[in-house]
Parts: structure tokens; C-alpha cells; sequence
């Protein structure tokens, strides 16, 4: 007999939307145990550095929980309602607005929010826990297991089913012994460093490129963020979460091309410096933040794995490598995740069927919402991660039209596939590489939607279809290398 029909390993976000969506799809019915590393009074935190986080949402992912599962955001958690996220140019002559009306949630309120919610609905946790793997019987995970860091003492615990929401370097999917189809290891180049602040400040300049009360700023520059963006997130009208990622072999060329020995931190602090539309920062010290003002940590921008269940076993949030590609936003995903998976688990649970087959429907769940789109999104990553400077501006300026700057708002690759066929300008050889490479990817975008749609209906088919992709991948990867300036 199983201690619980369901552990959640991780307290974080992904995993208390996880329990509260298993809980009401299964009426309460079912024995829950959130399992947190963390103390009871700094629940779900990534790090020492507290949740560093960009703290944004789009309120069409928090509307999804909320009509399927009915929990509902306000304040304090929502610190500061926005219109949208304006991406600007290096040049900062073109600007590209996506996302829609969105929140900027206050990272610290939350979780204490969310555990107060989750053990009104009757789940139990357990903090302090330091798990090292998971239990096995023959091919199915049963339980957790690590340490008491409380009593120094071992810690197990059986379930029909355990949920891995422990975060992007997730202990149980790395030493994963029951699957053969789940990614255990993420390519360094799938991973970007970043590092930000939440501050009070004086108003600057007002220049609405560098500080808009209503919009999230990104700004794509080479030369401040290699391989990824700076972001300037209102918190109010004085209040900001600014900061940036980067990719480090990236960085590394960037340094070397400058001539410069710059981290995320002295980056981090030349981006601060050089905002003219914010005088006088200071790090916050309201109770809210004071333990999550500054840090610097790893989230991933690639694909979700292409496999995220195993007998007993489904991951969710960012242990599933979920941020979105190309802006590396984990929130939505994981909002979207958890409470697709909460209906999953109840109706695996309910079957009496936990196996690699019993909780297959999460892939296809996800990939049908969600996950269709983000492969093609890693490779326009990978595409824009290249280029200068010179060529992402006169890409923005001349190649984005109207309906692209939709897809991107709406999350998706944008489509390229008719530039050079409709008497675009390409002036000079550099930005016709640009072209082509936005060309190609767009082609290829379509080949992998197309091969998302078509994920197997069962285990059995997984191991073809996965060569398939990986070899496309890997081809794209490649080409994709030729359109370096």
C-alpha cells in the first residue's frame, strides 16, 4: 500500500499548480504530498539567490488555469498588470510587440499564496527534504527517496505516481532508470546564464524604449546580452525587474571581439548603468522582496523533452525543460503543464493504469496545446543568437511584416517562407544571409509542426519518430551554422 496517490517533488510554481489540478480533477479525492527542499518560510525557491525570475505571465496562460481549474490570481501575487512585451531592436528603430495583457507577479507572495491555497484543498508537504532519486519496482518509479535535512535522517516515501517538478538540473530525471525515450542531459547550449534585480528607482529621461509603466521591455543587442536579450519589466511606477541572459560560448566570442573579460554580473551591472530612464536604483528591501532582490541563475531555451513520462513518473515546469525558446518565459508553459497534467493523473489514477502507457495522453495533451510550436522556435533561436547586430535590425525593419509580428505574438514562428519572392530590397550580401536564414527556418518550422501533430498515439511508436526528429534537428542545426556572419 502506497504512503500517497500522488508526490510532487518540488514546491515550486510548476509543481503547487500541479497539485491543485490534480486535486480538482479528482475531486479531492485523492492523497497528496508536495515534497520542497526549501523551509516552510521561503517555499519553492531556485536558489539561494531566492526565484530569480523575470516574473512576467501572460494572463491568457493564467486564464487557462483559472477557467479549468479555478484558482485565481490577484494581489498581492499579481504585483502589476501590463499591455504587453515590446521587443526593440539593437538599433532601436523597430520594435515588435507580443505576448498581449500580462502580469508581473510578485515572485516571493506567491508561493506562500499558493501553499496556503494548496493545503486548504487538503495536500500536505513536507520541506526540508533533499531528494536523491526516485524508488523503483521492476519498470515503475514508486516513491521518492533522499534525505531529512531536518533530522540528517533518511527519507522515503511510495506513490502510485511521482511528479518531477524539481527545476532544470531535476536529480530524478538525471538519474532516470526506468526510460530509455526521456532526455536526461541538456546540451550546454540549450541553457542561457541570467541575472537580475528588483529595484526602486527615480525617474530618469523619460524615453519609452527604456522604461514604459505599461510594457516589458527586451532589448536584443549582441554587444549587452550575446545570445540572448536585457529585459526592462515594470513593477510600478518606480519599480522595476531588470536584467538579462546570456549564452556563455557566446559571451565568450563577444568578449573576445571586444576585447573584454565581462560575466552575467558585470553585465548586469553596465545594463543597469546605462538606462537613462532610471536614476538612483536601488535594490528593494520591502518585505515582499527581501529575500529575492538579485541573482543570477540558469533556465533553459529549448524544446520541451521529447519524452516526459516513464512508468510512474511525469515531469512538468522546467525539470521538462518548458521555458519558451526564444524569450525562455517558464510561467505560461508551466501554468499550461501543470494543469493539463492534474487531468492526466486523475484519469491515470482512476484507470489504475500508471504505466509508461497509462500516462502517455500528458505528451500529446502538451504537444496539442502547446508543445507543437517550440522546436521551431529553438531554431529560430539559434538563427538570431548569431547574427550581428546590423543584421537583427535590418532583419526587424525590412523582413518583419505584419503577420509576422503576430505569429511572434502570439508565440509562434513567424513565416518567412515568401521573403525574396515578393520584391523585398535586399541590400548587400550580409542581409541577404539573413534572409535566407529566416527562409529556411520558416520551411523547416512547418516540417516540424507537422511532425508534432503526428506524435505517436502510444509508446511504441516513440523511438522512430524521435530518430526522425533528431536527424532533422541535427541537419537544421547544421545548416542553420552556415548563415554565420
Amino acid at each position: 500500500m502506497a504512503d500517497y496517490d500522488v508526490i510532487i517533488a518540488g514546491g515550486g510554481l510548476a509543481g503547487t499548480i500541479t497539485a491543485q489540478a490534480v486535486s480538482h480533477y479528482s475531486k479531492q479525492n485523492l492523497k497528496i504530498l508536495i515534497v520542497d527542499r526549501n523551509t516552510e518560510f521561503l517555499p519553492g525557491r531556485k536558489s539561494l539567490a531566492g526565484w530569480v525570475c523575470g516574473d512576467a505571465c501572460s494572463k491568457e496562460a493564467v486564464d487557462f488555469m483559472t477557467e479549468r481549474i479555478k484558482v485565481e490570481w490577484t494581489k498581492p501575487e499579481i504585483e502589476h498588470d501590463v499591455k504587453g512585451v515590446m521587443a526593440f531592436s539593437p538599433d532601436k528603430e523597430t520594435s515588435i510587440p507580443f505576448d498581449g495583457d500580462g502580469f508581473m507577479l510578485n515572485r516571493q507572495k506567491l508561493p506562500e499564496i499558493q501553499n496556503e491555497r494548496c493545503k486548504k484543498m487538503g495536500i500536505e508537504f513536507e520541506y526540508e527534504i533533499n531528494l536523491t532519486g526516485l524508488i523503483y519496482e521492476g519498470q515503475q518509479a514508486v516513491g521518492i527517496q533522499g534525505v531529512d535535512n531536518k533530522t540528517k535522517q533518511p527519507y522515503k516515501k511510495t506513490s502510485k505516481i511521482v511528479i518531477d517538478a524539481t527545476g532544470v538540473t531535476s536529480m530524478l530525471r538525471n538519474g532516470l532508470q526506468n526510460s530509455t525515450k526521456v532526455e536526461k542531459r541538456i546540451d550546454r547550449r540549450d541553457l542561457e546564464s541570467t541575472g537580475r534585480y528588483i529595484m526602486h528607482f527615480e525617474k530618469g529621461q523619460k524615453d519609452l524604449t527604456e522604461f514604459d509603466p505599461d510594457y516589458c521591455i527586451i532589448h536584443l543587442d549582441q554587444d549587452i546580452a550575446p545570445g540572448g536579450y536585457g529585459w526592462v519589466f515594470p513593477k510600478g511606477e518606480t519599480k522595476v525587474n531588470i536584467g538579462l541572459g546570456v549564452e556563455k560560448s557566446l559571451l565568450d566570442k563577444r568578449n573576445k571581439r571586444l576585447g573584454k573579460k565581462d560575466n552575467v554580473e558585470s553585465l548586469m551591472k553596465e545594463y543597469l548603468h546605462r538606462n537613462t530612464a532610471i536614476k538612483n536604483a536601488k535594490l528593494s528591501e520591502e518585505p515582499q522582496d527581501i529575500n529575492n532582490n538579485s541573482g543570477v541563475f540558469q533556465v533553459s531555451v529549448r524544446r520541451q523533452n521529447d519524452c516526459m513520462v516513464s512508468g510512474g513518473y511525469v515531469m512538468v515546469g522546467d525539470s521538462a525543460w518548458m521555458p519558451k525558446p526564444i524569450d525562455a518565459g517558464g510561467i505560461g508553459p508551466a501554468l499550461i503543464a501543470g494543469t493539463i497534467l492534474g487531468n492526466n493523473v486523475a484519469q491515470a489514477l482512476e484507470a489504475n493504469d500508471v504505466s509508461e502507457a497509462g500516462l502517455w495522453q500528458y505528451n500529446l495533451d502538451y504537444i496539442k496545446e502547446y508543445g507543437y510550436k517550440t522546436a521551431g522556435l529553438e531554431l529560430f533561436r539559434r538563427l538570431i543568437q548569431q547574427m550581428s547586430n546590423e543584421q537583427i535590425s535590418y532583419g526587424m525593419k525590412h523582413f518583419l511584416g505584419k503577420l509576422d509580428a503576430e505569429s511572434i505574438s502570439k508565440g509562434e514562428h513567424p513565416d518567412f517562407s515568401g521573403l525574396g519572392k515578393i520584391g523585398m530590397i535586399i541590400r548587400g550580401a550580409m542581409n541577404k544571409t539573413v534572409a535566407d536564414g529566416l527562409r529556411y527556418t520558416s520551411k523547416e518550422n512547418q516540417w516540424l509542426v507537422e511532425h508534432y501533430n503526428n506524435y505517436p498515439k502510444d509508446p511504441s511508436g516513440f523511438n522512430e519518430w524521435n530518430k526522425t526528429l533528431h536527424q532533422r534537428l541535427q541537419e537544421a542545426f547544421t545548416k542553420i551554422e552556415s548563415f554565420d556572419s
